[in-house]
């Protein structure tokens, strides 16, 4: 039985969902405990809770981590979109202590779980504080690192459109110094695709899926991925509502290698310049291994048919 930990920032982008609703379905994995990251009293904390209890799963230990409030984020304040648009009804927060959260992360290590940290970097950061030297001995898979620009046909996004390395430098430049990680980067996750031809499936499967398909339909009328991306980038589709970055990262994780998955170790330099991290390749760095391509199209439809299993 594979073990894996999810620290999150659900509650934002609907891809950190559409990664719970995955891993909730994958076999033979024990999903150990969520971390949410950036949150805000809690508030990502019981969305994730409620998930949980939709799909079954109250056994499942949820803490809420690092709080926008205590000044990781500035200038960037994360927020949230309208929660009576995204959730059928008002979700309690969970508030706790973010020691509590560092506590079961610490955990989770201990046990040989992968950590998938699909959020910003905070939480791993107060863990090697916390513990200095723990995250060496961790299997840890980031969401997150920008070492190649995207292929011809997706959004020419720079480093800049990094957000859970950008939005706390700091923390990420302090990670990536502190670990071996394996990095699945945003030159990589922009070639999948949550499309509005999935709705339909999504609405038949069961109440995660039917949550997934809600918060689809207010994702796209609020992003217009469709006009944005599906109809100015040849490599993807036409009805794109938003990339399933989360998703693909914790099917890293968990030894997803179909889909001409290829992934290199590369000797990676990061240093924070003008309040932006940047990592360049240097061969007198530290190694990471880092996802180098994947098949968009073949990962999105082996989501779909993992979250309506």
């Amino acid at each position: 039985m594979r073990k894996l930990h999810l620290d999150t920032d659900l509650g934002g982008d609907i891809d950190d969902l559409c990664a719970l609703a995955m891993v909730l379905n994958w076999p033979a994995v024990e999903l150990v405990g969520v971390t949410t990251v950036s949150d805000d009293g809690g508030r990502r904390a019981g969305y994730v809770r409620y998930a949980l209890e939709i799909a079954g799963r109250r056994d499942i230990p949820v803490c809420a981590g690092a709080d926008i409030s205590e000044g990781y984020y500035d200038p960037w304040r994360p927020g949230f979109p309208d929660e009576g648009a995204y959730w059928p009804e008002p979700i309690q927060p969970a508030h706790g202590p973010a020691i509590d959260a560092i506590a079961l992360l610490e955990h989770s290590v201990e046990q040989g779980a992968t950590i998938a940290a699909i959020g910003p970097f905070t939480n791993l950061a107060l863990l090697e504080q916390r513990s200095p030297g723990l995250l060496r001995r961790a299997h840890l898979v980031l969401m997150g690192g920008y070492v190649f620009p995207p292929r011809e046909g997706f959004p020419r996004w720079g480093a800049d459109m990094d957000y859970n390395v950008q939005v706390d430098v700091k923390s990420a430049e302090y990670v990536l110094q502190h670990s071996t990680p394996t990095l699945v980067p945003l030159s990589v996750t922009i070639e999948t695709a949550l499309r509005r031809a999935h709705l339909p499936t999504l609405r038949e499967a069961g109440p995660m899926g039917q949550l997934l398909a809600r918060q689809a339909d207010a994702f796209a009328r609020d992003e217009d991925m469709e006009a944005r991306f599906g109809r100015t980038c040849a490599g993807l589709p036409g009805d794109i509502i938003n990339f399933l970055h989360d998703p693909l990262a914790c099917a890293i994780a968990l030894g997803w290698t179909d889909g001409g998955v290829e992934i290199r170790e590369m000797w990676l330099k990061s240093e924070i310049k003008d309040g932006r991290l940047y990592q360049t390749v240097d061969q007198t760095a530290k190694p990471a291994l880092v996802v180098t391509r994947v098949s968009g199209t073949e990962f999105s439809e082996f989501w779909l048919s993992m979250v309506n299993s």
